[in-house]
C-alpha cells in the first residue's frame, strides 16, 4: 500500500508540470503554480535592463524577476513572440517604463491575465516631443531612467507596487527601496559637483536619449540621431553635426552600446576627435549596475567636458 501511495505521488508530480505548461492559457493556475515552486517569491517580469534592476534592489530575495528584453537586445521597437507573452501571463507583476517605450503593453493587456502592470513612469513630470517625420505628432519622450532623480521615482512606484501585491512584506520593500534611492540620490550629486567643474556645457550623443539627463544637469545635447538608434542619418545630418562639432569645438564624438558605431567614427575623424561611449543604459550589462554605467557615463563625459 505505501509503495503505490509513493507512485502515485510520484506520477502527481510529474503530471502536474506537464499539464501547467500544456494549459498555459490558463493564467491563474499557472501563476499560483509558478508561486509555489518559488516558494511563495512574487514573480516578476521587467521589461528592460533598468526596471529589471531596480525591481531586484527593492525585492531582494522576496521576488523572483526576470528580465522581458534579453541582455543585449536594444529594447527600441522590441517585440514579444508569443512564448513572451505567455511568460508574462504568468506573472504576478509586470514592471514598464511607460511613455510609450512598450509599444507592445497594447497586446499583451488585451490578453486575460491576472498579472498587476505598474507603469513606473506614475508621477514624473514627462517631455513631449514632436516628430517633424510624421505629421508634427507629439509623443512623450521616455528616456526617464537616465535622470537619476526620476529614477528614484521609479523605484518608489515598484516598492508601492509590491507592497499592493505583498501587503504583508510593505515594510521590507519600503526599506530596501529607501536604501537604494540613498544611493541613487547620491550619483544625482556626484554627477552634479563633478559636472559643475567642467566649461563646457555641449556634447554630441548619438540618439536622443540625454534630454532629461542634460536638464537636471545644465547640459545642451545634440545629437546625431533623434528617437531611432537603429536609424541611418542622411550625407546633410552628418555634414551638420561635422559644423556643430567644429562651432562648438567638440572633440569627442558619443557611440553606444549594441549600436554600429561607424557613424561616430566617421564624424570624429572628420573633426580630429575621438569616439567614448555614452550608454542609454538600455541593453544591460552582466558586470556593470545601473550606478556603474551611469558613473562610466560620467567619466565620459567629464573627458568631453572638462578638457
Amino acid at each position: 500500500m505505501e509503495k503505490q501511495v509513493k507512485v502515485a505521488l510520484i506520477a502527481i508530480a510529474i503530471i502536474i508540470p506537464i499539464s501547467a505548461v500544456l494549459v498555459w492559457n490558463s493564467s491563474q493556475s499557472i501563476s499560483s503554480s509558478v508561486t509555489s515552486i518559488n516558494e511563495q517569491k512574487i514573480t516578476v517580469i521587467a521589461s528592460f535592463y533598468p526596471l529589471y534592476e531596480f525591481t531586484k534592489q527593492v525585492g531582494k530575495e522576496k521576488v523572483d524577476v526576470s528580465i522581458l528584453v534579453p541582455f543585449g537586445i536594444e529594447p527600441h521597437d522590441w517585440e514579444p513572440t508569443v512564448k513572451d507573452l505567455q511568460k508574462l501571463q504568468q506573472a504576478n507583476l509586470v514592471v514598464i517604463n511607460g511613455v510609450g517605450f512598450e509599444n507592445w503593453i497594447h497586446n499583451f493587456e488585451s490578453i486575460e491575465s491576472n498579472a498587476v502592470i505598474v507603469d513606473t513612469s506614475n508621477g514624473i513630470s514627462i517631455i513631449e516631443e514632436v516628430d517633424d517625420h510624421d505629421d508634427h505628432e507629439s509623443f512623450g519622450d521616455p528616456h526617464i531612467w537616465l535622470n537619476p532623480v526620476m529614477a528614484q521615482k521609479q523605484v518608489e512606484n515598484i516598492a508601492l507596487a509590491l507592497a499592493e501585491i505583498d501587503p504583508s512584506n510593505k515594510e521590507y520593500y519600503n526599506k530596501n527601496a529607501v536604501s537604494y534611492i540613498a544611493q541613487l540620490d547620491e550619483l544625482d550629486k556626484k554627477i552634479k559637483d563633478e559636472l559643475a567643474k567642467c566649461s563646457k556645457k555641449d556634447f554630441i550623443a548619438f540618439h536622443k536619449a540625454f534630454t532629461y539627463f542634460a536638464n537636471q544637469y545644465g547640459l545642451n545635447q545634440h545629437t546625431i540621431l533623434s528617437y531611432e538608434p537603429q536609424g541611418e542619418p542622411t550625407s546633410k545630418t552628418l555634414v551638420n553635426i561635422i559644423n556643430l562639432a567644429r562651432e562648438l569645438d567638440i572633440k569627442i564624438i558619443f557611440a553606444e552600446e549594441a549600436v554600429d558605431t561607424r557613424t561616430s567614427e566617421v564624424i570624429a575623424n572628420e573633426i580630429g576627435g575621438k569616439v567614448l561611449v555614452l550608454s542609454p543604459v538600455e541593453v544591460g550589462d552582466t558586470k556593470l549596475g545601473y550606478i556603474e554605467k551611469m558613473e562610466q557615463n560620467l567619466s565620459n563625459l567629464q573627458e568631453a567636458l572638462c578638457n
